[in-house]
Protein backbone atom coordinates (compact mmCIF):
# COMPACT_ATOMS: atom_id res chain seq x y z
CA UNK A 1 0.00 0.00 0.00
CA UNK A 2 1.25 3.44 -0.89
CA UNK A 3 -0.21 6.90 -0.88
CA UNK A 4 -1.72 8.75 2.31
CA UNK A 5 -3.24 5.99 3.55
CA UNK A 6 -0.43 3.79 3.76
CA UNK A 7 0.68 5.98 6.57
CA UNK A 8 -2.87 6.85 7.88
CA UNK A 9 -3.99 5.91 11.45
CA UNK A 10 -7.74 7.08 11.32
CA UNK A 11 -9.24 6.54 8.02
CA UNK A 12 -12.95 9.05 7.70
CA UNK A 13 -14.19 7.10 4.30
CA UNK A 14 -17.86 8.75 3.12
CA UNK A 15 -19.75 7.46 0.65
CA UNK A 16 -22.11 9.21 -1.25
CA UNK A 17 -26.03 8.08 -2.26
CA UNK A 18 -25.13 7.42 -5.84
CA UNK A 19 -22.90 4.05 -4.38
CA UNK A 20 -25.07 3.11 -2.37
CA UNK A 21 -28.49 2.86 -3.92
CA UNK A 22 -29.55 1.93 -7.33
CA UNK A 23 -33.09 1.75 -8.29
CA UNK A 24 -34.57 2.27 -4.83
CA UNK A 25 -32.21 -0.93 -3.73
CA UNK A 26 -28.43 -1.20 -1.75
CA UNK A 27 -25.96 -2.14 -3.93
CA UNK A 28 -25.37 -5.27 -2.02
CA UNK A 29 -22.27 -6.37 -4.26
CA UNK A 30 -20.66 -3.50 -3.88
CA UNK A 31 -20.70 -2.98 -0.39
CA UNK A 32 -19.64 -6.55 -0.36
CA UNK A 33 -16.49 -5.25 -2.03
CA UNK A 34 -16.37 -2.01 0.15
CA UNK A 35 -16.48 -4.07 3.27
CA UNK A 36 -13.63 -6.33 2.14
CA UNK A 37 -11.32 -3.13 1.69
CA UNK A 38 -12.37 -1.89 4.74
CA UNK A 39 -11.41 -4.83 6.67
CA UNK A 40 -8.01 -5.08 4.92
CA UNK A 41 -6.80 -1.76 6.33
CA UNK A 42 -8.66 -3.05 10.00
CA UNK A 43 -6.86 -5.66 9.87
CA UNK A 44 -3.40 -3.62 9.37
CA UNK A 45 -4.40 -1.47 12.33
CA UNK A 46 -6.06 1.52 10.74
CA UNK A 47 -9.48 2.41 12.48
CA UNK A 48 -11.92 3.53 9.26
CA UNK A 49 -15.42 5.29 10.56
CA UNK A 50 -17.75 4.85 7.73
CA UNK A 51 -19.93 8.10 7.30
CA UNK A 52 -22.42 6.93 4.92
CA UNK A 53 -25.40 8.63 2.63
CA UNK A 54 -28.51 6.50 1.34
CA UNK A 55 -31.05 6.51 4.00
CA UNK A 56 -33.34 8.74 1.91
CA UNK A 57 -32.64 7.38 -1.40
CA UNK A 58 -33.12 3.87 0.07
CA UNK A 59 -36.55 4.69 1.90
CA UNK A 60 -38.16 6.87 -1.27
CA UNK A 61 -40.21 3.43 -2.41
CA UNK A 62 -42.20 3.20 0.76
CA UNK A 63 -43.18 6.85 -0.12
CA UNK A 64 -44.49 5.35 -3.44
CA UNK A 65 -42.74 8.74 -4.50
CA UNK A 66 -39.92 9.45 -7.45
CA UNK A 67 -39.22 12.59 -5.99
CA UNK A 68 -39.52 13.99 -2.52
CA UNK A 69 -40.43 17.65 -2.42
CA UNK A 70 -41.38 18.54 1.03
CA UNK A 71 -39.29 18.38 4.53
CA UNK A 72 -41.60 16.29 5.68
CA UNK A 73 -41.34 13.76 2.65
CA UNK A 74 -37.21 13.64 2.66
CA UNK A 75 -37.67 12.93 6.66
CA UNK A 76 -40.33 10.41 6.22
CA UNK A 77 -37.86 8.51 3.88
CA UNK A 78 -34.60 8.70 5.82
CA UNK A 79 -37.08 7.52 8.24
CA UNK A 80 -37.86 3.59 6.29
CA UNK A 81 -34.41 4.31 4.73
CA UNK A 82 -32.18 4.07 7.74
CA UNK A 83 -32.70 0.39 8.87
CA UNK A 84 -32.68 -0.89 5.13
CA UNK A 85 -28.71 1.05 5.12
CA UNK A 86 -27.96 -0.50 8.38
CA UNK A 87 -29.32 -3.85 7.53
CA UNK A 88 -27.69 -3.40 4.44
CA UNK A 89 -23.94 -2.76 5.75
CA UNK A 90 -24.68 -5.35 8.56
CA UNK A 91 -24.75 -7.78 5.82
CA UNK A 92 -21.71 -6.95 4.12
CA UNK A 93 -18.93 -6.56 6.68
CA UNK A 94 -20.73 -9.75 8.62
CA UNK A 95 -18.33 -12.43 6.92
CA UNK A 96 -15.45 -10.21 8.26
CA UNK A 97 -16.43 -10.39 11.73
CA UNK A 98 -17.01 -6.87 12.03
CA UNK A 99 -20.09 -5.62 13.92
CA UNK A 100 -21.87 -1.99 12.74
CA UNK A 101 -22.64 0.81 15.02
CA UNK A 102 -25.10 3.49 13.78
CA UNK A 103 -24.56 6.54 15.15
CA UNK A 104 -27.00 9.46 14.23
CA UNK A 105 -25.78 12.64 14.64
CA UNK A 106 -26.69 16.42 13.31
CA UNK A 107 -23.72 18.69 12.64
CA UNK A 108 -24.70 20.69 15.80
CA UNK A 109 -23.15 17.95 17.61
CA UNK A 110 -19.89 18.26 16.14
CA UNK A 111 -20.11 22.43 16.96
CA UNK A 112 -21.20 22.58 20.59
CA UNK A 113 -18.34 21.51 22.79
CA UNK A 114 -20.16 19.24 25.28
CA UNK A 115 -22.21 17.49 22.59
CA UNK A 116 -18.68 17.00 20.41
CA UNK A 117 -16.98 15.52 23.64
CA UNK A 118 -19.91 13.17 24.18
CA UNK A 119 -20.12 12.00 20.80
CA UNK A 120 -16.40 11.58 20.38
CA UNK A 121 -16.23 9.73 23.34
CA UNK A 122 -18.67 7.41 22.48
CA UNK A 123 -17.21 6.96 18.81
CA UNK A 124 -13.67 6.37 20.56
CA UNK A 125 -15.45 3.25 22.45
CA UNK A 126 -17.07 1.70 19.49
CA UNK A 127 -13.59 2.06 17.77
CA UNK A 128 -11.70 0.61 21.02
CA UNK A 129 -14.31 -2.22 20.81
CA UNK A 130 -13.55 -3.18 17.37
CA UNK A 131 -16.63 -1.74 15.62
CA UNK A 132 -17.14 0.09 12.48
CA UNK A 133 -18.92 3.25 13.09
CA UNK A 134 -21.26 4.21 10.53
CA UNK A 135 -22.47 7.26 10.95
CA UNK A 136 -25.16 9.48 9.38
CA UNK A 137 -27.48 12.80 9.77
CA UNK A 138 -30.31 12.90 11.52
CA UNK A 139 -32.63 13.50 8.99
CA UNK A 140 -35.57 12.42 10.56
CA UNK A 141 -35.40 15.19 12.76
CA UNK A 142 -32.98 17.37 11.08
CA UNK A 143 -34.13 20.69 9.41
CA UNK A 144 -31.23 22.83 8.12
CA UNK A 145 -29.14 19.81 7.55
CA UNK A 146 -31.24 18.37 4.92
CA UNK A 147 -32.07 21.66 3.01
CA UNK A 148 -28.53 22.93 2.66
CA UNK A 149 -26.33 20.05 4.49
CA UNK A 150 -24.43 17.47 3.00
CA UNK A 151 -22.71 14.01 4.27
CA UNK A 152 -19.71 15.68 2.98
CA UNK A 153 -19.30 18.20 5.24
CA UNK A 154 -20.34 16.05 8.22
CA UNK A 155 -17.59 13.78 7.30
CA UNK A 156 -15.03 16.15 7.43
CA UNK A 157 -16.54 17.75 10.79
CA UNK A 158 -15.65 13.48 12.17
CA UNK A 159 -12.28 14.09 10.90
CA UNK A 160 -11.70 17.34 13.05
CA UNK A 161 -13.66 15.58 15.79
CA UNK A 162 -11.38 12.37 15.86
CA UNK A 163 -7.69 13.78 14.88
CA UNK A 164 -8.27 11.42 11.68
CA UNK A 165 -5.59 11.48 9.39
CA UNK A 166 -7.30 11.09 5.50
CA UNK A 167 -10.49 11.84 4.54
CA UNK A 168 -11.75 9.76 1.38
CA UNK A 169 -14.86 11.16 -0.09
CA UNK A 170 -15.97 8.75 -2.68
CA UNK A 171 -18.82 9.33 -5.39
CA UNK A 172 -18.84 8.97 -8.90
CA UNK A 173 -16.70 11.30 -10.05
CA UNK A 174 -12.60 10.73 -9.64
CA UNK A 175 -11.58 14.13 -9.14
CA UNK A 176 -11.41 18.15 -9.89
CA UNK A 177 -11.43 19.00 -12.67
CA UNK A 178 -10.40 22.07 -14.53
CA UNK A 179 -13.56 22.49 -16.59
CA UNK A 180 -16.88 20.22 -17.23
CA UNK A 181 -14.92 16.65 -18.36
CA UNK A 182 -18.46 15.78 -19.86
CA UNK A 183 -19.45 19.35 -22.32
CA UNK A 184 -15.40 20.55 -22.79
CA UNK A 185 -13.29 17.85 -23.76
CA UNK A 186 -10.42 20.09 -22.69
CA UNK A 187 -10.72 20.11 -19.44
CA UNK A 188 -7.79 18.66 -17.27
CA UNK A 189 -7.88 16.17 -14.45
CA UNK A 190 -6.00 17.96 -11.17
CA UNK A 191 -4.24 15.64 -9.46
CA UNK A 192 -2.75 17.51 -6.56
CA UNK A 193 -4.24 20.62 -4.98
CA UNK A 194 -1.77 22.02 -2.28
CA UNK A 195 -3.86 25.06 -1.18
CA UNK A 196 -6.91 25.62 -2.18
CA UNK A 197 -8.24 29.17 -3.68
CA UNK A 198 -11.23 30.60 -4.79
CA UNK A 199 -10.18 29.27 -8.59
CA UNK A 200 -10.68 25.79 -7.66
CA UNK A 201 -14.26 26.79 -6.28
CA UNK A 202 -15.12 28.42 -9.54
CA UNK A 203 -14.11 24.92 -10.88
CA UNK A 204 -16.07 23.00 -9.34
CA UNK A 205 -19.40 24.95 -9.75
CA UNK A 206 -18.67 24.09 -13.52
CA UNK A 207 -18.02 20.37 -13.29
CA UNK A 208 -20.26 18.19 -11.21
CA UNK A 209 -21.52 20.65 -9.20
CA UNK A 210 -24.82 18.41 -9.29
CA UNK A 211 -24.62 14.36 -9.30
CA UNK A 212 -26.51 11.18 -8.82
CA UNK A 213 -28.92 11.16 -5.79
CA UNK A 214 -26.97 12.87 -3.36
CA UNK A 215 -27.62 16.35 -2.02
CA UNK A 216 -23.39 17.24 -2.83
CA UNK A 217 -21.13 18.14 -5.46
CA UNK A 218 -17.96 18.82 -6.24
CA UNK A 219 -18.24 22.14 -4.45
CA UNK A 220 -19.30 20.78 -0.94
CA UNK A 221 -16.46 18.38 -1.33
CA UNK A 222 -13.86 21.06 -1.50
CA UNK A 223 -15.97 22.89 1.13
CA UNK A 224 -15.28 19.65 2.88
CA UNK A 225 -11.60 19.46 2.12
CA UNK A 226 -11.30 22.42 3.60
CA UNK A 227 -12.32 21.94 6.96
CA UNK A 228 -10.63 18.72 7.18
CA UNK A 229 -7.10 19.79 5.68
CA UNK A 230 -7.38 22.90 8.35
CA UNK A 231 -7.92 19.77 11.08
CA UNK A 232 -4.46 18.16 9.71
CA UNK A 233 -6.49 15.93 8.03
CA UNK A 234 -5.62 15.28 3.96
CA UNK A 235 -8.57 14.44 1.81
CA UNK A 236 -9.14 12.09 -1.46
CA UNK A 237 -11.91 12.91 -3.71
CA UNK A 238 -11.78 9.30 -5.86
CA UNK A 239 -14.39 7.62 -7.79
CA UNK A 240 -16.06 4.80 -5.76
CA UNK A 241 -18.25 3.19 -8.98
CA UNK A 242 -15.59 0.23 -9.47
CA UNK A 243 -15.60 -3.13 -6.71
CA UNK A 244 -12.98 -2.33 -3.84
CA UNK A 245 -12.84 1.19 -4.56
CA UNK A 246 -10.03 1.70 -1.78
CA UNK A 247 -8.06 -1.03 -3.31
CA UNK A 248 -8.19 0.57 -6.80
CA UNK A 249 -7.50 4.05 -5.25
CA UNK A 250 -3.72 2.43 -3.25
CA UNK A 251 -3.22 0.82 -6.86
CA UNK A 252 -3.63 4.30 -8.34
CA UNK A 253 -6.86 4.61 -9.55
CA UNK A 254 -7.13 8.48 -10.65
CA UNK A 255 -8.07 10.86 -7.72
CA UNK A 256 -7.23 14.48 -6.31
CA UNK A 257 -5.60 14.52 -2.88
CA UNK A 258 -5.47 18.09 -1.28
CA UNK A 259 -2.69 17.08 1.41
CA UNK A 260 -2.66 18.48 5.18
CA UNK A 261 0.56 20.55 6.02
CA UNK A 262 0.28 20.01 9.66
CA UNK A 263 -0.66 16.79 11.49
CA UNK A 264 -4.07 16.74 13.21
CA UNK A 265 -2.55 16.89 17.22
CA UNK A 266 -0.51 20.19 15.69
CA UNK A 267 -3.69 21.34 13.93
CA UNK A 268 -5.60 20.49 16.99
CA UNK A 269 -3.16 22.34 19.34
CA UNK A 270 -2.92 25.43 17.31
CA UNK A 271 -6.53 25.55 17.37
CA UNK A 272 -7.04 25.59 21.21
CA UNK A 273 -3.94 28.23 21.21
CA UNK A 274 -6.37 30.93 19.39
CA UNK A 275 -9.99 30.14 19.62
CA UNK A 276 -10.46 29.28 23.59
CA UNK A 277 -11.34 32.11 26.02
CA UNK A 278 -11.45 30.55 29.44
CA UNK A 279 -14.75 30.34 31.40
CA UNK A 280 -13.21 29.22 34.63
CA UNK A 281 -9.97 28.55 36.10
CA UNK A 282 -8.40 25.25 38.09
CA UNK A 283 -5.53 24.90 40.54
CA UNK A 284 -2.76 22.08 40.06
CA UNK A 285 0.19 21.10 42.60
CA UNK A 286 3.68 20.65 41.30
CA UNK A 287 3.42 17.44 40.70
CA UNK A 288 0.86 17.84 37.92
CA UNK A 289 2.41 20.64 36.55
CA UNK A 290 5.43 18.26 35.84
CA UNK A 291 3.06 15.61 34.54
CA UNK A 292 1.36 18.08 32.08
CA UNK A 293 4.49 19.27 30.54
CA UNK A 294 5.42 15.95 30.31
CA UNK A 295 2.66 15.06 27.94
CA UNK A 296 0.19 13.48 30.49
CA UNK A 297 -3.58 14.10 30.76
CA UNK A 298 -4.90 16.40 33.78
CA UNK A 299 -6.30 13.81 36.76
CA UNK A 300 -8.64 14.77 39.60
CA UNK A 301 -5.87 13.88 41.55
CA UNK A 302 -3.61 16.52 40.60
CA UNK A 303 -6.56 19.48 41.30
CA UNK A 304 -6.47 21.40 44.31
CA UNK A 305 -8.62 24.46 43.45
CA UNK A 306 -11.68 25.29 41.10
CA UNK A 307 -12.88 28.71 40.70
CA UNK A 308 -15.89 30.06 38.44
CA UNK A 309 -19.07 28.35 37.28
CA UNK A 310 -18.85 26.27 33.96
CA UNK A 311 -20.02 23.07 32.95
CA UNK A 312 -18.50 20.41 30.72
CA UNK A 313 -17.14 21.27 27.78
CA UNK A 314 -16.11 24.58 28.57
CA UNK A 315 -12.93 26.25 28.26
CA UNK A 316 -10.91 26.50 31.19
CA UNK A 317 -7.66 27.73 32.23
CA UNK A 318 -4.72 25.45 34.59
CA UNK A 319 -3.05 27.39 36.71
CA UNK A 320 0.03 26.45 39.23
CA UNK A 321 -0.16 27.49 43.08
CA UNK A 322 1.44 30.62 42.05
CA UNK A 323 -1.90 31.71 39.48
CA UNK A 324 1.11 31.55 36.42
CA UNK A 325 -1.24 29.70 33.68
CA UNK A 326 0.17 26.67 32.65
CA UNK A 327 -2.28 25.36 30.19
CA UNK A 328 -5.80 25.49 28.73
CA UNK A 329 -7.82 22.62 27.54
CA UNK A 330 -11.58 21.84 27.21
CA UNK A 331 -13.16 19.70 30.12
CA UNK A 332 -14.69 16.53 30.67
CA UNK A 333 -16.17 17.80 34.11
CA UNK A 334 -18.30 20.76 35.53
CA UNK A 335 -17.16 23.06 37.77
CA UNK A 336 -18.82 21.79 40.72
CA UNK A 337 -18.39 18.26 40.01
CA UNK A 338 -14.74 19.39 39.74
CA UNK A 339 -15.04 20.77 43.48
CA UNK A 340 -16.45 17.29 44.18
CA UNK A 341 -13.52 15.14 42.69
CA UNK A 342 -10.67 17.56 42.61
CA UNK A 343 -7.78 15.66 44.90
CA UNK A 344 -8.96 11.84 44.32
CA UNK A 345 -7.41 8.58 42.65
CA UNK A 346 -9.46 8.27 39.43
CA UNK A 347 -10.76 4.86 41.13
CA UNK A 348 -12.25 7.00 43.93
CA UNK A 349 -14.29 9.59 41.15
CA UNK A 350 -17.32 7.15 40.07
CA UNK A 351 -18.08 6.13 44.45
CA UNK A 352 -17.77 10.52 44.62
CA UNK A 353 -20.44 11.33 41.48
CA UNK A 354 -22.48 8.00 41.41
CA UNK A 355 -21.24 7.38 37.97
CA UNK A 356 -18.78 6.51 36.05
CA UNK A 357 -16.88 9.70 34.40
CA UNK A 358 -13.91 10.76 32.47
CA UNK A 359 -10.45 9.24 33.64
CA UNK A 360 -9.33 13.08 33.19
CA UNK A 361 -10.56 16.20 33.19
CA UNK A 362 -8.73 17.99 30.72
CA UNK A 363 -7.18 14.93 28.22
CA UNK A 364 -4.19 15.36 26.85
CA UNK A 365 -5.41 16.01 23.54
CA UNK A 366 -8.22 18.89 25.05
CA UNK A 367 -5.25 20.86 26.52
CA UNK A 368 -2.20 23.54 25.08
CA UNK A 369 0.80 24.54 27.17
CA UNK A 370 1.31 27.89 27.89
CA UNK A 371 4.28 29.48 26.27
Amino acid sequence: MTGPLSSARRIILKVGSALICEDGRARADWLASLAGDVAALMTGGKNVILVSSGAIALGRAALGRVSLGKLEEKQAAAAFGQSQLVRALEAAFAPHGLPVAQALITLEDTERRRRWLNARATLETILAAGGVPVINENDTVATEEIRYGDNDRLAARVAQMLMADVLVLLSDVDGLYTGDPHRDPTARHIPVIEQLTPDHGAMARGANAKSGLGTGGMETKLAAAKIAVNAGCTTIIANGRTDEPLSALTAGARHTVIPAQLSPLDARRQWLTGNLDPEGEISIDAGAVRALRGGASLLPVGVSAVSGVFDRGAAIAICDSEKRQVAKGVTAYSAQDIASIMGLHTTAVEEKLGYRGRPAIVHRDDLVLAP
